[in-house]
């Protein structure tokens, strides 16, 4: 009950109070557990973004994480490469479907992906933050968006991605619903 005060949720919370909370708490732990599978399966994220890219949030059809920009990240210019951005925006696209139950959108799948640069992202010892969601989400398709910001609270870069949505045993898209 604690979990809930803190959330803002007190006394005799609605039935629809509980499932939100319900649904945003498995909606974090999933789509951190697809973010752990990718660091230990994959091998591009453990190598670019080891332990420096984080999930701090996650609700159905919404994630933000958040990289703390390393030298590895960077260009000769020593600012954030476009290419760590772009991993990230392909990246987010998967989080984001995570965060709707599904747990892979495959190898390779992605119809589209694309990313606008719009201010620098940061430097060696910055944050970049990221906010991605799922803005449409069918049967076989899902697109999401992305925005980042840097640590100046400048909108760095925003992409977005069209990906196939797999079906797949540990996917949760049931759980992660709404619920009328």
């Amino acid at each position: 009950m604690e979990a809930l005060r803190h959330q803002g949720i007190s006394g005799r919370a609605s039935t629809c109070q509980l499932h939100h909370y319900s649904s945003n708490m498995a909606a974090l732990r999933f789509v951190r557990s697809v973010l752990r599978s990718f660091q230990e399966s994959s091998g591009l994220e453990p190598r670019l973004f080891g332990e420096n890219l984080r999930v701090t949030g996650a609700e159905p059809g919404r994630v933000d994480f958040e990289l703390d920009i390393k030298k590895e990240h960077t260009n000769r210019l020593n600012i954030i490469h476009g290419g760590t951005i772009a991993s990230m925006v392909d990246l987010g696209g998967s989080l984001a479907v995570a965060s709707r139950g599904l747990y892979a959108t495959g190898v390779s799948t992605e119809f589209e992906c694309e990313v606008t640069y719009l201010n620098p992202g940061g430097k060696v010892g910055d944050v970049l933050k990221a906010v991605v969601t799922c803005d449409k989400f069918g049967k076989t398709l899902a697109y999401t968006s992305i925005q980042f910001t840097n640590s100046k609270g400048e909108i760095a870069a925003r992409g977005n991605t069209f990906a196939l949505a797999w079906k797949e045993p540990k996917n949760i898209v049931e759980e992660l619903s709404p619920r009328p």
